[in-house]
């Protein structure tokens, strides 16, 4: 009877994680044709990391606080109808990606999208909205520098003008907002949407010192105070003000983000592999970073591929566009998944059957325009 119990808990646990638990496998094999060394510290973004942590963190404390749900009972009320509120979901996503990073934009409006379609009784269209907002944080931030962390890394390493950066994305971009604009309105429809009022006060020193926590995980992300900041302060607060927070971090995304960066950054080091591709991106960059990310994500894609070209007009594009596509195509898409699955555990194949026609749409409309750009 224990040990059944305890192959429950595993196979509970393995089918809960089961994007962690490749990830993991995966840098393991790695590890064999790398060694671990002193070069494996080089591999981890720490800004990233520490940004997704506290964001995690600060997210559960506004959750606890009921801050989105407040926040989900003013957005039904300006937007009465189920269309009109998935589109005002999708575009605020949009609109964070830009300003915060894609996965802080998920992190922080996906529990929102949640709490208005459960509060109104629209769960049908939860798959959707969520599959839109995780669309339209990964394109939505292939405008700015700091909109992706892809984008960050490469404005930095190849010393792009911004000016410049902003326009070769412009086109993409603004086919995104287009098609993402239609799919709502095909897709969704205008049903009248009503909740019952309910007086919610969330206690407001916690709710504006948590608010004062996400500016400043924020001001990280731009860089304009050293990440090891926020990673003293937040946890602390946090640990007076709501223990519970950081108990409830999503800890095994963390850890897939470790692992993602442990096989990338062991895959640039494998000879056969550099040569490869070396030769892949010298037919297409645009192309090839564009499958390179369905294979092993965007983040990674930038971080590989940046080391065998100059292109980096092409190699922008691609990894930006790629994020679009398969499951693993954007680390930003694994949030996204888990979220879902928190909710709905036992509909992982229809969210993932529904998640890959609309990014394989997606996918091939802006490859094919970015070919011709």
């Amino acid at each position: 009877m224990e040990r059944m119990q305890i192959f429950d808990g595993i196979k509970r646990f393995a089918k809960k994680n089961a994007v962690m638990l490749i990830a993991f496998f995966v840098a393991l094999i790695t590890v064999f044709f790398v060694p671990i060394d002193k070069h494996y510290r080089e591999y981890f973004d720490y800004k990233t990391l520490t940004c997704l942590f506290c964001t995690l963190a600060i997210v559960c404390a506004l959750k606890n606080i009921r801050f989105f749900y407040k926040l989900a009972h003013k957005l039904v009320r300006s937007f009465k109808t189920t269309k009109s509120c998935v589109l005002a979901l999708t575009y605020i996503t949009f609109i964070g990606s830009m300003l915060i990073a894609n996965d802080m934009a998920l992190l922080t409006f996906l529990p929102l999208g949640y709490i208005v379609l459960t509060t109104t009784g629209k769960e049908k269209y939860m798959a959707f909205t969520f599959i839109m907002q995780n669309v339209s944080a990964n394109l939505g931030g292939m405008l700015t520098p700091f909109g992706n962390p892809q984008n960050l890394y490469l404005y930095t390493k190849f010393h792009i003008p911004t000016t410049e950066f902003m326009s070769i994305m412009l086109v993409p971009f603004l086919v995104s907002i287009a098609l993402m604009t239609v799919c709502c309105c095909v897709f969704v429809k205008s049903e009248p949407l009503c909740v019952e009022e309910e007086r919610i006060r969330p206690a407001p020193v916690k709710t504006a010192i948590y608010l004062v926590l996400f500016v400043l995980s924020i001001v990280i992300v731009f860089r304009i105070i050293p990440y090891w900041i926020g990673l003293i302060v937040i946890p602390t607060t946090l640990l007076f003000m709501d223990r519970s927070a950081l108990k409830k971090v999503d800890y095994p995304l963390l850890l897939t983000f470790v692992f993602f960066f442990i096989f990338a950054g062991n895959m640039a080091r494998i000879d056969v592999v550099r040569e490869l591709f070396s030769k892949l991106l010298q037919k297409n960059t645009l192309l090839f970073s564009v499958a390179s990310c369905q294979c092993i994500s965007n983040v990674p894609s930038a971080i590989l591929l940046s080391q065998f070209t100059g292109d980096y007009k092409g190699l922008l594009l691609g990894v930006n566009i790629g994020g679009v596509g398969t499951l693993i195509s954007s680390l930003a898409s694994l949030i996204t998944f888990r979220e879902y699955l928190k909710h709905n555990p036992k509909k992982s194949g229809y969210y993932l059957g529904m998640f890959s026609a609309f990014n394989f749409g997606f996918l091939i409309v802006l490859t094919a325009i970015a070919y011709f750009l």
